[in-house]
């Protein structure tokens, strides 16, 4: 029987996963430097998939489930943050837009499903709308028009992502995640030869050293298997209304980390950005809590 109360170790292990989520972007934005943004998302999931395939057993999904899953993650979500980071849009605030996804989640659910906005989620969605508006109107500098929206289209994904997991039932989202990365190979493969191309491929590799080389393992070590091994253990003990409020904590662990190791900067507008997106994360979920 799942448990409300969250003992201090529980709680400690939610705040490791959430602060390596939200620190990830610092070390995507480090591994960039030497890697191309498709050829890291292609490493990321192969790393991923190879050694897990052997102590990870596949989940009871349909195999076009997890096709469609991994296509709409790896070279979805994970293919476009990886080129908005790559230049185009700062780590801080990267990791605070991606959130959107929630609200993109909701307009799929209402389109697909015909679910139904509560008044509270309607002011809730238009204070995240607000802090995207608030961000684009300050494009310029570390933030650019094509980075914000390339991070809006891999939010998007992510919610479809999402969509196709609710297809999917009560699954061990670890299983999907691990298999559903051999279909993220190779639509990331594809954008890898035909975008990067050979030689600069080769060139990332002979520039690769240890550090190129941890921070690439992060992504699919710590980032993937450790977090969704950890979060699905964690959901599995405790009910979701009592860990998912603790994934909030990914863009304020996101844009500090980025603002301590990147000297990212942190103006009134970023702070105002970040407030209105995350209050209206907080509004959706009550009105979640408190039900229909």
């Amino acid at each position: 029987m799942p448990s409300a109360r969250l003992p201090a170790g529980h709680l400690l292990l939610a705040l490791a996963v959430v602060a390596v989520w939200g620190s990830n972007f610092v070390v995507i934005k480090w591994a960039l430097a030497v890697m191309p943004p498709f050829l890291l998302g292609f490493l990321r999931f192969a790393i991923a998939l190879v050694p897990a395939l052997l102590f990870v057993p596949r989940p009871a999904v349909r195999w076009p489930l997890l096709a469609a899953y991994g296509g709409l993650i790896g070279a979805g979500q994970f293919g476009l943050l990886y080129l908005a980071i790559d230049g185009h849009i700062a780590p801080g605030m990267a990791s605070l837009v991606i959130q959107t996804q929630v609200f993109f989640t909701i307009g799929l659910a209402m389109w697909a499903d015909g679910e139904r906005l509560r008044p509270v989620q309607v002011v809730a969605l238009a204070l995240a709308v607000l802090g995207v508006v608030l961000i684009g109107v300050n494009t310029g500098g570390d933030v650019s028009a094509l980075g914000l929206g390339l991070v809006l289209l891999a939010a998007l994904s992510w919610a479809g992502g999402n969509q196709v997991a609710r297809r999917m039932g009560r699954v061990p989202m670890l299983g999907v995640v691990v298999w559903s990365s051999a279909f993220a190979l190779p639509p990331l493969a594809l954008l890898t030869l035909l975008a990067e191309g050979p030689a600069r491929i080769g060139g990332a590799f002979a520039a690769a050293d240890a550090a190129t080389w941890a921070e690439v393992a992060w992504q699919a070590v710590g980032n993937t298997l450790f977090g969704y091994a950890a979060w699905g253990w964690l959901l599995a003990r405790h009910p979701a209304g009592t860990i998912a409020p603790m994934a909030l904590g990914v863009p304020v662990f996101g844009m500090a980390s980025a603002a301590w190791w990147l000297a990212e900067p942190l103006p009134a507008w970023k702070l105002g950005a970040a407030a209105l997106v995350i209050g209206g994360l907080v509004l959706n979920l009550l009105a979640q809590k408190r039900g229909p």
